[in-house]
């Protein structure tokens, strides 16, 4: 009989099914957490699968609402793009999953906490760094660095020996995370950035050139910072999220193909898919142009490129972040507004901006009738601006 417990991060794909197997021919009663961050069926069909392979149990849990409020929002309110084009869909689900495991952990009275994560990647960073800063001195294992199976044809091999049901095949073998904010997809014939991702490599969003041949605008409506309704229909987070995702899958938004600088000092080719994501950080960075002071703005910029580095690098949970949180914040009181999104071929454009704390002043901007900008004071303030840098 096992008499070491372990709880185990499983997501019902390749790396953790067949770590299951494999933790459980070295000793270990394996204890199966899943959170539910909207990945759809595939937690339930997760579970099934975990208990058949021989896991003691699977936990499984709906996280969707504090995804959003807790990790989604914050992230969009601070601009987070990783590289100026990731939403950190999978950066940002990993400390959610890691705390909750460690709370089951402390239930279930076990001594070891083990995820599927590769030693080339960055979730091993985010889970590891997470249990330690929550949970200090419990025991990590990580399957993935230490067997034998070193390619994904070896793990699907593997599986077949021991009947572990799966669905990757040696034809179908990207890794895929998937959550309510995002699809990650990864491996493959995506590991030669020369090669055009086939159309397989993407789950939910159509071709642009299969998109409607007439764009169809959406409004989003913010509350500071947080948005709140679609074309004029309050919507609860993951309503809004769910909404968005169909309109901008529809229009071919959202898909995203880069090369990224991982943690660990290698670059990875990536193939993303955040249609809702990718609209409302166009709707909310339209809205901070037309309510923000010029200094803060730019400041801004600077603090969301550290705050994607945090989130990207497992470090959620430290004291910079949390400052970060109480900057950002204060930031968004007046983010308050209406900003009309033109969908159309893959992309989308914010075309119509309103809010009761706009700073645009159509008396100071206008070149017609109105204008009352002293244009006359033009000539000294640019004698005085340039007056550093003239020869004596």
């Amino acid at each position: 009989m096992a008499d070491k417990k372990l709880i185990l991060a499983y997501s019902g794909g390749l790396d953790t099914s067949v770590a299951i197997k494999w933790l459980m021919d070295r000793g270990y009663e394996v204890i199966c957490y899943m959170g539910d961050l909207g990945q759809g069926g595939d937690a339930e069909d997760g579970k099934k699968r975990a208990l058949r392979i021989g896991a003691k149990k699977c936990i499984v849990e709906d996280l969707q609402e504090e995804f959003v409020s807790d990790y989604i929002f914050p992230a969009l309110k601070a601009g987070a793009l990783y590289q100026r084009k990731y939403n950190l869909a999978t950066a940002l689900s990993r400390p959610i999953i890691a705390e909750r495991m460690l709370k089951v952990a402390k239930s279930e009275k076990a001594e070891f906490v083990a995820h599927g994560c590769t030693g080339k990647g960055n979730d091993q960073v985010r889970f590891e760094v997470t249990f330690h800063l929550k949970m200090p001195g419990v025991k990590v294992i990580a399957p993935v660095r230490e067997w034998e199976l070193k390619t994904r044809e070896s793990e699907i091999d593997y599986a077949k020996k021991h009947n572990i049901p799966i669905a990757q095949t040696k034809k179908k073998i990207y890794s895929i995370d998937k959550n309510l904010w995002g699809i990650s997809v990864e491996g493959g014939d995506l590991e030669d950035p020369a090669k055009e991702p086939k159309d397989n490599a993407y789950i939910t969003i159509a071709r642009a050139e299969d998109a409607p041949a007439r764009p169809e605008y959406v409004t989003v409506s913010f509350n500071k910072g947080i948005p709140v309704a679609v074309n004029g229909k309050k919507l609860d987070p993951i309503g809004l999220i769910l909404k968005l995702n169909a309109f901008g899958a529809k229009h071919g938004v959202g898909r995203i193909d880069m090369v990224e600088d991982r943690l660990v000092g290698i670059k990875s080719r990536e193939v993303y898919e955040a249609p809702a994501s990718d609209i409302l950080h166009v709707a909310h960075t339209a809205l901070e142009d037309l309510v923000l002071d010029r200094e803060t703005i730019k400041y801004k910029y600077g603090v969301a490129d550290k705050y994607s580095d945090l989130v990207y690098n497992g470090l959620w949970f430290t004291p910079l972040k949390e400052a970060f949180d109480a900057f950002i914040d204060k930031t968004q009181k007046r983010v308050t507004g209406d900003i009309k999104i033109k969908l159309y071929k893959g992309r989308a454009v914010a075309v119509s901006r309103k809010s009761p704390f706009s700073r645009y002043s159509l008396k100071l901007a206008t070149y017609g009738k109105e204008d009352i900008f002293d244009q006359s004071l033009a000539k000294g303030f640019i004698d005085l601006w340039a007056m550093p840098y003239r020869s004596k």
